[in-house]
C-alpha cells in the first residue's frame, strides 16, 4: 500500500507525495487501470484535466471503488478556453457534472495563456468557486515567477500548488525555488520526460539506480520527493503503479542529487517546446 508521507500546503489541507498522472487514459481500459491504481496499489490523488477527455472515467472509477470519495483526492484543471470569469465559473461546475462529484479536492488553471492575459480573471474565478464549496484546494500549473507574482498582487491570495515540467533534463531549478519563496508546493508533471527523450535510459540515472537496486523511475521520483516536489507519474501497468511508490526506503546523496541536476539542458530540454510564456492552448 501507498506510503502516507504528505505534504502540507499553505491553505492548511495536506496532498499526498506522490499522485497518478491520466493523460492518455481513457476509456474502459482506463477505468481499469486507474482502478488497480486506486484498489491495489493504494493511490489517493488522482490528477486529470478537462484537456484529457477522460473525466468520465474518473467518475466512474469513483463510483466503482470501495475507497469512499472522502478519502480520494481528485484534482482537475481549466482550459484555456474557459479563462473568462464566467466561463471558468461554468467550466468548473460542467467539470463536477461529467465527473460526478459535488467538489474538487483540487483544481488548477492548466496554462497561464498570458497572450490572452486573462489568467487573473481565472484566477478570481477559482478563489470565488472554492468559496462557493466547488473547490477545497486552489492552484495553478506552468506558472512562471511573473504569472505568480501578479495573481497574488492582484487578488491577494497565494495558490497552494504550482504544477510544472520538471525532469533530469529540465529541472526548472529556478520555478522551483520561486514556489518555495511564496510557500506553493512545487507538482511535477512528465517527470520521466515522456518517450519524447531518453531520460530513463540516461547513464548517470541507470547508475545511481544500480547503486541502489532501484529502477530509473525509483531514482527520478526520489530526487524530486528530496527536493520537496509532489510527483504525478502516469502509469497505466499496475507494476509500473506499483514501482513508484516503492520509494521510500532509500536515499539519494547529495553527491546523486548533484550528479542528476547537472543533467539538465535548460529551455531545449524540455519535452514538447512549451514554454508558458509562448504556448497557447485554447481548447
Amino acid at each position: 500500500m501507498m506510503h502516507n508521507e504528505k505534504y502540507q500546503l499553505n491553505d492548511g489541507s495536506s496532498l499526498p507525495k506522490i499522485g497518478l498522472g491520466t493523460v492518455n487514459i481513457q476509456g474502459a481500459i482506463g477505468v481499469n487501470n486507474m482502478l488497480t491504481a486506486v484498489e491495489e496499489n493504494g493511490y489517493r490523488l488522482i490528477d486529470t484535466s478537462t484537456n484529457y477527455n477522460n473525466e468520465g472515467a474518473v467518475g466512474e472509477v469513483i463510483r466503482r471503488s470501495s475507497v469512499p470519495r472522502e478519502e480520494l483526492i481528485i484534482s482537475s484543471k481549466l482550459p484555456g478556453a474557459a479563462h473568462d470569469y464566467d466561463k471558468a465559473i461554468g467550466m468548473i461546475q460542467e467539470s463536477l457534472y461529467r465527473i460526478g462529484i459535488d467538489y474538487f479536492d483540487k483544481y488548477l488553471i492548466h496554462w497561464p495563456l498570458p497572450k490572452q492575459d486573462k489568467y487573473v480573471q481565472a484566477w478570481q474565478a477559482l478563489i470565488d468557486a472554492q468559496k462557493f464549496g466547488l473547490i477545497k484546494t486552489i492552484g495553478v500549473s506552468n506558472f512562471l515567477a511573473e504569472h505568480l507574482e501578479r495573481i497574488i498582487d492582484e487578488t491577494g491570495v497565494t495558490p497552494a500548488t504550482n504544477q510544472i515540467e520538471r525532469h533530469p533534463y529540465f529541472n526548472n531549478k529556478a520555478l522551483v525555488e520561486t514556489n518555495k519563496k511564496y510557500g506553493i508546493v512545487t507538482e511535477a508533471w512528465s517527470p520521466f520526460g515522456r518517450e519524447i527523450n531518453d531520460v530513463l535510459e540516461n547513464e548517470t540515472i541507470k547508475e545511481i539506480a544500480e547503486k541502489y537496486g532501484k529502477s530509473p523511475a525509483q531514482v527520478i521520483i526520489r530526487w524530486n520527493l528530496q527536493n520537496d516536489v509532489l510527483i504525478i507519474p502516469k502509469s497505466s501497468s499496475a507494476e509500473r503503479q506499483k514501482e513508484n511508490l516503492e520509494v521510500y526506503d532509500f536515499e539519494l546523496t547529495d553527491e546523486d542529487l548533484s550528479a542528476i541536476d547537472a543533467l539538465d539542458k535548460g529551455e531545449p530540454g524540455r519535452v514538447e517546446d512549451q514554454h508558458p510564456n509562448e504556448y497557447e492552448e485554447y481548447v
